[in-house]
């Protein structure tokens, strides 16, 4: 392998990374806030295709990428806000709940999107992170997801508020003991009804860079269980957003080996490093999770569940 060719590989890791991860790290924010409030929103792979047809949609109809963006976050949060919603029942279930609004989000977005998949859609604009070199390979492999900045900004809020704003600190309550926050006075159901619609909301930008910036278009198999992945990413981040940067580039990453080697000419096993993220999830949940102990960070309330 030659100094270019090294070169080049280094900059589809770090530039596959960064936009493969983008949704890792958007979906990863909004469940780490979700459970953070006490409840788990395993419906978030519906939330996650919802968001992507509607962000794709709202682009291609207004023609504006930027209103294609808000789309996204608000079919994310009124999803979101059903599984909130039902969630705050007496004697429903969080994780069956989740599964059904999975197959809800993801039956209508297959509905929905049926005539979005051949049209073009206005694209995130891309920040060209490779500019300082001479290679064209490493100039277009780094070229940046524009929400990535905004993906950093809200790990950095949220670690914030939850550790210095009120806010945050009644969230971080209702998900350790929600006994507490009965007895000072706050209702339980209303905090984790607005932490999982936050949540949606923030998952939803997730959605709206897949069909927006990577891979830029719309079909039914989008997502590819990143929703589902996030999950378990948040547990390996525990339960820190600042953590889940580096779970999303970690992941991220892991998703772009396979393209890396092909940008230098190494076509063998291709498929087989496409399922490397998947692999990483059943390490991560295996030597995370073992039975009879509550993994470190988790909110309280959660190990009841």
């Amino acid at each position: 392998m030659t100094a270019d060719m090294l070169t080049a590989f280094v900059a589809a890791i770090v530039g596959g990374a960064l936009r493969v991860g983008t949704p890792f790290l958007f979906v990863s924010l909004g469940e780490c806030l979700t459970e953070k409030s006490g409840r788990i929103n395993l419906g978030l792979e519906g939330v996650l295709v919802l968001s992507a047809m509607a962000a794709f949609g709202g682009a291609y109809l207004t023609g504006s990428a930027w209103l294609g963006v808000l789309a996204g976050a608000v079919a994310g949060a009124l999803l979101a806000l059903l599984h909130g919603l039902l969630c705050s029942l007496r004697g429903v279930n969080d994780v069956a709940t989740g599964i059904a609004l999975m197959l809800l989000g993801t039956g209508l977005a297959f509905y929905l999107g049926k005539p979005l998949i051949q049209p073009q859609a206005p694209q995130i604009p891309a920040l060209p992170l490779g500019d300082w070199s001479s290679n064209a390979a490493v100039r277009a492999a780094l070229q940046v997801n524009a929400l990535v900045p905004l993906g950093l900004l809200l790990a950095g809020l949220l670690w914030w508020g939850f550790a210095r704003t009120r806010a945050g600190l009644l969230v971080r309550l209702a998900g350790d003991s929600a006994d507490a926050a009965r007895a000072l006075g706050y209702s339980v159901s209303a905090l984790r009804i607005a932490a999982t619609t936050a949540g949606g909301a923030i998952a939803g930008l997730g959605g709206a860079s897949l069909t927006l910036f990577y891979p830029g278009s719309w079909n039914e198999g989008i997502s590819s269980g990143q929703g589902l992945i996030a999950v378990a990413l948040v547990i390996f981040a525990r339960w820190s957003p600042l953590r889940c940067v580096g779970a999303a580039l970690l992941f991220g990453g892991a998703g772009a080996v396979g393209p890396a080697l092909q940008s230098i000419g190494i076509g063998w096993g291709y498929h087989l490093f496409n399922t490397v993220p998947y692999v990483l999830t059943l390490l991560i949940l295996v030597a995370s999770c073992r039975p009879g102990q509550v993994a470190a960070g988790s909110p309280g309330e959660l190990s009841s569940k």
